[in-house]
């Protein structure tokens, strides 16, 4: 399939490079080892969250309601790429079929604008908690936190729809192998023989207001509480109404940060593939890895619970 384009016949699998630098089996073994260690943190830590948020009725509440959701998330975004990237790591060529391959963009773009409506939930949780306290259980009820989260989950699968169904429709005639260690949609769109320019367009738009809107509607919450907490006369009441986003804050960051690295990245004349692919993947683990770690080191509400539950599991002794 690698020679489609000479002998005039359609594409029917794409190949999956990798680093394009990292093609030696010793390198390709680092790699492995590196992504599984990691993919295996990511599953046990958010899994871990899953299970203090679930065993403990007193944490059943709308901030940790949209905190189990963004776990969830964290599992199951690296689950749609990390397999595929062990897979190249671990084989001297592998092929994945057209359609599977437009499958996995479709569900790694849906669910990565799934986490940036979730995390817009939280800021707006954040906000009605700390500029609106005497409204806060009448507004951010149970009931209305998982409806905002059904339409979180529902808008992020809609989507990447117009976008995926333009790059699907295009012939695909060869070269077939897509710079990525996973399906990346930009990178699987830019091997069709036709011209691309409407749906690049059509993308971008998705990608800039899935981006842009939650990231100044996020910025704008985050500004008015600040405003809110400047207020409050006692030093020691801001530093505790400070405490109660600051987890947010730093998992918010953390996950624009990254984003924001890549895409700068990518606009850096010189910029080798190897990096601009490094980067992407960074972006792609980096954020589950230590959302878990952040709020268990920062939410004592988490810690506690931990503590309890380790110690009715015999785990920790009970005068731990």
């Amino acid at each position: 399939m690698d020679d489609a384009n000479q002998t005039g016949a359609m594409v029917t699998e794409f190949i999956i490079v990798g680093f394009p630098g990292f093609q030696d089996p010793e390198s390709k073994a680092i790699l492995f080892t590196i992504f599984l260690t990691v993919y295996l943190i990511i599953i046990l830590g958010n899994l871990l969250l899953i299970g203090i948020f679930a065993a403990d009725s007193g944490l059943h509440t709308p901030m940790y309601m949209t905190m189990c959701s963004l776990a969830i998330i964290d599992i199951t975004l690296p689950t749609c790429t990390i397999p595929t990237m062990l897979n190249v790591f671990r084989s001297t060529s592998y092929a994945i079929p057209l359609r599977a391959c437009f499958t996995q963009a479709y569900f790694f773009l849906a669910l990565s604008t799934v986490e940036c409506f979730i995390l817009l939930i939280m800021a707006f949780d954040r906000y009605v908690a700390i500029c609106h306290p005497l409204h806060y259980t009448s507004k951010m009820s149970l009931k209305f936190t998982l409806k905002l989260i059904t339409l979180c989950f529902l808008g992020g699968f809609l989507c990447p729809i117009p976008a995926i169904s333009l790059g699907m429709t295009k012939p695909y005639c060869g070269p077939n192998k897509v710079l990525q260690c996973f399906c990346d949609y930009s990178g699987v769109l830019r091997l069709a023989c036709a011209d691309i320019v409407l749906t690049s367009y059509v993308s971008l738009s998705v990608a800039m207001c899935v981006l842009l809107i939650p990231i100044f509607i996020i910025l704008l919450s985050y500004l008015k509480i600040v405003k809110a907490v400047l207020k409050i006369a006692s030093p020691v009441g801001r530093i505790k109404t400070f405490s109660t986003c600051g987890s947010h804050m730093l998992v918010i960051s953390v996950y624009f940060l990254t984003l924001t690295g890549v895409y700068i990245s990518y606009r850096i004349p010189g910029t080798s593939v190897d990096m601009r692919i490094m980067a992407s993947l960074f972006q792609n683990v980096f954020p589950p890895v230590m959302n878990p770690i952040i709020y268990c080191l920062r939410t004592k509400e988490i810690r506690v619970s931990l503590i309890r539950t380790l110690k009715k599991t015999k785990i920790l002794p009970s005068s731990w």
